[in-house]
């Protein structure tokens, strides 16, 4: 759909209707700006990157945030709750175990499809008459010169069969990890090839073993999540070394429950039933800088990151949070007069994402550099780490806040209230 409204000047114009830029439109309706959304694959169709099959955990901050939104309700009958993490490596003692309880909560956070998630968030774009939708469109920076120099960024917008020039004066681009948004933009990024495919697929469980633990195991060829779900349905994603995804996709079902099962071992129970697989290629992609001119990274766009402690959408949604937060702000204070690609609004983001970013891009990767050593003595510590992890609570509660996106200073979504 191309909006009807052919305005062309907006307040915030979102490069990217995937679930965080998405996600951001909807934080920004409460808000009196102008936004534009501009993404170039329909949310029904099978090809939409963002709205796969790939399951996502949602943490207790994330769940705090699509509350504060009002998407919750929208939600809260689809997910499914974690309520604890059990940590383990594959031919090695020491498990570490992170509980709810511990934390004084009752669930850590929620599972829930990808691809309903999408559904159910462009279901609350398209009853918002403050977005204009920009849909199947592609956005690119446009050589046309502004009138205003310095108060707007120029955008062009390529549809079917349409060109049209848009002006902005704060792009947020949202369009993924390998962003040609962020490129063009001159900003630089860090690629880092894992050089391991995740094979994602649906699992059953014997139903005696059913609840709301998931699972976090390292083996030898890479990380293997078993994540709870409704009726025995887990979902199974499977790190795997790249020069073996291609054998572990062609295997038939029962090999592969063999081998998951050598991996995972009985804690739940013999598996089941397999279903159909997918793959993705793991890397880790950090933009060197997460604003420009005019102009601001969110999500993948501004730290892809490997999936093993499932921490992606989080960080993306308190990327969200925060600049829909400082926006707000502005769109209160300037009485009438609302400029979200301010250099000191831009300042003010990137400095209070730093620290957040940072950390959360060196923990998914340490676990996997971590964990991909086979030295013995290495090993032995792993183990040990494990061990020692698990009895003391101080470790663990700190653990828990940073996985659960409750450590740090929180923005006003993630503590339950309204921009």
């Amino acid at each position: 759909m191309y909006a009807a409204d052919r305005d062309t000047e907006f307040d915030v114009l979102i490069a990217g209707g995937g679930l965080v830029g998405g996600s951001l439109a909807i934080a920004l309706a409460q808000t009196s700006c102008r936004v534009g959304l501009v993404e170039a694959v329909p949310p029904d169709s099978d090809a939409q990157p963002s709205f796969d099959d790939r399951t996502i955990a949602l943490s207790r901050g994330s769940q705090r945030i699509l509350e504060s939104l009002d998407l919750w309700p929208l939600l809260q009958e689809k997910v499914w709750p974690i309520r604890q993490i059990h940590v383990s490596e594959q031919g090695r003692f020491g498990t570490a175990m992170i509980d709810a309880s511990e934390q004084g909560l009752e669930e850590l956070g929620f599972v829930i499809n990808s691809r309903l998630l999408g559904q159910l968030l462009w279901q609350r774009l398209t009853e918002l008459p403050a977005i204009r939708i920009f849909c199947p469109a592609q956005a690119g920076l446009s050589q046309v010169a502004d009138s205003e120099s310095g108060e707007w960024r120029s955008v062009s917008l390529q549809t079917a069969d349409e060109h049209h020039e848009l002006r902005t004066r704060l792009l947020v681009v949202a369009d993924g990890a390998r962003s040609t948004l962020r490129s063009a933009l001159g900003i630089a990024a860090d690629d880092r090839d894992y050089d391991q495919v995740a094979v994602v697929a649906n699992i059953e469980v014997d139903p005696r073993y059913v609840g709301h633990l998931a699972y976090e195991r390292f083996t030898s060829s890479g990380p293997l999540a078993i994540l709870p779900g409704r009726a025995g349905h887990y979902t199974m994603v499977l790190a795997c070394r790249a020069d073996e995804a291609q054998h572990v996709l062609a295997m038939d079902d029962s090999a592969l429950l063999e081998r998951v099962q050598a991996a995972f071992g009985y804690r739940l129970g013999c598996f089941r039933r397999v279903g159909k697989r997918q793959a993705y290629p793991l890397s880790l992609v950090t933009a060197q800088s997460v604003v420009a001119d005019r102009a601001v990274l969110i999500g993948n766009a501004a730290n892809g990151l490997h999936p093993v402690a499932a921490q992606g959408f989080n960080l993306g949604l308190r990327d969200v949070a925060i600049l829909a937060e400082l926006i707000a702000d502005q769109s209160r204070s300037a009485a009438g007069s609302v400029d979200p690609g301010s250099t000191d609004l831009l300042a003010a983001y990137a400095d209070w994402r730093k620290s957040d970013q940072t950390k959360v891009v060196s923990f998914t990767d340490g676990l996997i550099r971590l964990f991909g050593i086979d030295a013995k003595s290495v090993s032995v510590g792993r183990g040990l780490g494990l061990a020692a992890f698990d009895v003391f609570p101080g470790a663990k509660q700190e653990l828990a806040r940073q996985t659960m996106g409750l450590a740090g200073r929180l923005s006003r979504l993630a503590r339950g209230l309204r921009l």
